[in-house]
């Protein structure tokens, strides 16, 4: 029986990779639900917990943030009464945007795991330690409240507290502060201005146009936030957000190989600007449903810093500098990337990574299979073995690339160079998928939803096998995979299925 949880259509639409507007909206209202509970349950948490943990001028603190959250929607601030939090229920505009924002699900997370009696990696942490962080943790909804407020022009004045010597306001910028550490810093917000004042120092003035959803400022200790311009003409700006604490955590990240966050200075962003602008038309040449599900999925970008390649058997490289990218489960619509060099390594990066976010939203929906743990299956874009329900998620991705480049080099409009390229980058991605679908496949631990949607895999590539690349992009495509396979073997004396 298939799971009632996603119609079979949008089932099936996903098994191809794609996924149309209706398909796509399901599952964004689904991880905006999930959102809102996992809020839902730091606010109830806080409520319930000790005041050994989480004293009385914390909690109160809280429900001021939440008030003037109540504000910024237009619902009414301070209300509510004992034992309950005010307004719980936020409707949409700016404070809304603010809450669903992805960077604030990973902030949510590292409450609860507090909360919880765990510290912020997991580990257990002493009482005293534990209720400090937890502290500092909630001073960031603070930040999230009046960021929010600015957005919907409703004036105030708060004291927030800065972190590491940076006060950031998701979405608006960040004040560097002249005192080093978690700095207090008052914050006024009135008629499109904001007012930064720290003792012994100046004020800082920063404006907010809400006709152009930018700041600005005179001050050199204020950074405003990145954006670049909407994929297609019209579309919504995305956040190129280098300034947000939570925006990587080793704990959480899907690829514990990634390089730490970077900070964008103005060669990177004219970088990064220069590749963006390119990535709309290279992702419709891959296919209108690659360019239609970056557009309905990604909310921010998150730059990484540009790692430095490490040879292995498995990944060899043929210079020094390398690339890496990711996705958080906690942080869906965020993509974190390196600097990508070109249109080309955004765009292939864009649609690897929203397969991931797209497979995980589904994964949280349905239930796909009851495999274990235990990694021993061979991936031929690792270097190590797999549990199952990685490998099947890698196996998502590169279907779509290799739907995609195959896309690519079908186009009309492309050179011969390009298309060369493309039909070899297909012919890799094929044979990747092709050498790990049959592990996938013999399974007996899939459920009926995941057998049709491993079953739609498999249609999907044998779709791609009508329009086959040339000869010797499909051979060394082959000696590829077979090389992998050969060193796997060798390196972890495991054959598998």
């Amino acid at each position: 029986m298939i799971s009632s949880a996603l119609p079979e259509g949008a089932l099936r639409e996903l098994g191809h990779t794609a996924g149309g507007p209706d398909t796509l909206a399901l599952l964004v209202r689904d991880q905006h639900t999930r959102r809102l509970l996992l809020l839902r349950a730091v606010l109830d948490a806080v409520e319930a917990a000790d005041a050994t943990v989480c004293p009385t001028s914390v909690r109160a603190r809280l429900r001021e943030d939440w008030a003037l959250l109540e504000a910024a929607d237009g619902t009414g601030a301070g209300g509510g009464g004992t034992g309950m939090w005010p307004g719980a229920g936020i409707r949409g505009s700016a404070a809304l945007d603010r809450l669903l924002y992805p960077l604030v699900g990973p902030w949510a997370r590292s409450c609860l795991r507090l909360l919880d009696g765990a510290g912020v990696d997991g580990a257990c942490t002493p009482l005293e330690e534990r209720v400090r962080l937890l502290a500092r943790e909630l001073t960031h909804f603070s930040a999230v409240a009046a960021a929010a407020a600015v957005r919907a022009g409703v004036s105030f004045a708060v004291r927030l507290k800065a972190r590491d010597g940076l006060l950031v306001l998701p979405s608006l910028g960040a004040l560097r502060t002249v005192e080093p550490g978690d700095a207090p810093v008052e914050l006024a917000f009135k008629e499109g201005q904001m007012t930064f004042r720290q003792p012994g120092a100046a004020d800082v003035v920063v404006r907010w146009g809400r006709d152009t959803t930018t700041t600005w400022s005179d001050a050199r200790a204020w950074s405003a936030a990145r954006t670049l311009p909407g994929l297609v003409p019209g579309g919504a700006p995305v956040p190129l957000d280098d300034l947000d604490p939570y925006r990587t955590s080793s704990r959480e990240l899907r690829h514990r190989d990634l390089s730490g966050p970077a900070v964008v200075d103005a060669a990177q962003g004219a970088r990064w600007l220069r590749s963006w602008s390119g990535t709309g038309a290279l992702l419709r040449l891959g296919g209108e449903h690659r360019l239609t599900e970056v557009g309905a999925l990604l909310r921010s970008l998150v730059p990484l810093a540009v790692p430095v390649a490490v040879r292995t058997p498995l990944v060899p490289r043929t210079h020094g500098i390398g690339s890496c990218s990711g996705t958080r489960r906690e942080a869906f619509g965020a993509v974190l990337s390196s600097t990508p060099p070109t249109p080309a390594a955004l765009a292939t990066t864009l649609v690897h990574e929203i397969q991931h976010a797209k497979f995980a939203a589904l994964c949280e929906m349905v239930e796909l299979h009851h495999a274990g743990p235990e990694r021993r299956y061979f991936a031929p874009w690792r270097p190590d073995p797999r549990p199952y329900d990685a490998l099947l998620h890698g196996t998502y991705s590169h279907l779509a690339l290799a739907d995609f480049f195959q896309h690519c080099a079908l186009a009309a409009t492309v050179g011969p160079a390009q298309r060369d390229s493309a039909w070899k980058r297909y012919a890799r991605h094929r044979e990747q998928v092709r050498a790990a679908l049959p592990s996938i496949d013999a399974s007996d631990a899939l459920t009926p939803s995941g057998r049709l949607l491993v079953d739609t895999l498999i249609e999907v590539g044998t779709r791609l096998d009508t329009n086959p690349p040339p000869r010797e992009a499909r051979e060394e495509a082959e000696h590829f995979v077979d090389r992998t396979r050969e060193t796997w073997v060798r390196t972890h004396a495991l054959v598998t299925g």
